[in-house]
């Protein structure tokens, strides 16, 4: 059984005289027509104040107008009922789709730079930011706190050497400062086994002496400074 206090709808085509598509709606039969203006006010964008309603056929006749807001859908001949076309006296046909009629918002080249409100003004702000002023701040900062680490690290230290991906590998530190292959602080390390890359030379220029691959250059904060006595290794032992 269907429920019986749900209200027949009336299903039809709405159009308008301000633009040229329509839109199939569905509409209680017991509404007011005030009601039902306010409705199509927001679906066409039409004037209730100006607007006058007619149904119309499939062969665009009039069946019968809606006025009197008070009035109720239903009490309307609906039969047959296929459009249901909107007139605003108030607006012209197609005002809302003719943008040649809106006024635009024009500002010189001159004007237009002063403002920082701009998608140019933004695109600059972030050019500056993702590959200029960004990143010469945080290369600052980094060599900031790399001047800091050295500062508690001295040659002749003993240090474990901390590295991602690589073992950790036990020596005595043989240089500190900055280096001409690299930007930045580095920390020249003797290994105490031969894990390393050098002879404590890079380039061309020595900064201090070791056997071949038993030099390294590493970063301040890969370094733990401390008693760290020198690892052996009996390779003859299984």
């Amino acid at each position: 059984m269907g429920d019986e206090s749900k209200p027949d709808l009336l299903d039809i085509l709405v159009t308008s005289s301000i633009n040229s598509f329509g839109t199939q709606r569905r509409f209680p039969k017991d509404l007011k027509i005030g009601e039902l203006k306010q409705k199509l006010e927001l679906l066409t964008g039409a004037s209730s104040g100006s607007m006058e309603l007619e149904l119309l056929n499939d062969k665009q006749e009039i069946i019968a107008k809606l006025v009197g807001d008070d009035s109720i859908l239903g009490s309307y001949p609906l039969e047959g009922a296929k459009v249901l076309h909107v007139t605003d006296t108030f607006h012209q046909a197609g005002e809302f789709e003719d943008v040649s009629k809106v006024k635009k918002f024009e500002l010189s080249e001159e004007e237009y730079l002063k403002r920082e409100d701009t998608l140019r003004a933004f695109k600059e702000k972030m050019k500056l930011q993702s590959g200029g002023d960004a990143k010469a701040a945080l290369e600052e900062k980094k060599l900031k706190e790399e001047e800091e680490l050295i500062k508690k690290i001295v040659v002749g230290n003993r240090c474990n050497v901390r590295v991602s991906g690589k073992p950790n590998r036990r020596g005595t530190v043989m240089y500190v400062g900055k280096t001409e292959f690299k930007p930045g602080f580095w920390v020249g390390v003797k290994y105490d086994e031969p894990l390393g890359k050098n002879d404590g030379s890079v380039g061309g220029k020595r900064y201090f002496e070791c056997e071949p691959k038993y030099g390294g250059f590493v970063k301040p904060h890969d370094i733990i400074i401390g008693d760290f006595p020198e690892e052996t290794y009996d390779l003859d032992e299984i």
